[in-house]
């Protein structure tokens, strides 16, 4: 019996997912408050590899993520970043474009956007949101 990694492609075809997904990340302004996120901690670079790493194992190909960091436990991934349920929505709305932008469908697919949209909103917190205090800091204003 194949993987859900081998349905999709392989790895190079998830490499190009994941790569399509940051792409977007980084490029639409309706992905800004999610891209910043990334701003604290590692960037982008670092979390375009290991996303692929996290998604090869998830999917049933090789445990890269899990080979590097000893285990796959997203909430502990995750557990300093203030996830709202708009940014996991986001977050899946970006991947869901992503998809299409690879053309990758059918059932291994819809199999994969139910189960991350699962992962997804499991991982809604109530860490506290540094996004805001930046924002008002921002709009501060200054006697002069």
């Amino acid at each position: 019996m194949s993987s859900a990694l081998d349905q999709l492609g392989g790895e190079e075809k998830l490499r190009t997912l994941v790569e399509r997904f940051y792409d977007r990340m980084e490029t639409d302004p309706a992905v800004h408050s999610l891209h910043r996120l990334h701003f604290r901690g590692h960037g982008l670079s670092h979390t375009r590899q290991a996303q692929f790493e996290f998604l090869s194992g998830f999917l049933g190909g090789r445990a890269y993520y899990r080979e590097r960091f000893g285990h796959m436990d997203l909430r502990e991934i995750h557990a300093h970043v203030p996830i709202r349920e708009a940014d996991a929505e986001l977050w899946l709305e970006t991947f869901d474009a992503a998809l299409a932008d690879c053309e990758m469908d059918g059932p291994v697919v819809g199999k994969m956007r139910a189960t991350l949209r699962r992962a997804a909103l499991m991982l809604v917190n109530d860490v506290p949101d540094w996004r805001v205090e930046a924002d008002s800091e921002e709009n501060i204003e200054v006697p002069g």
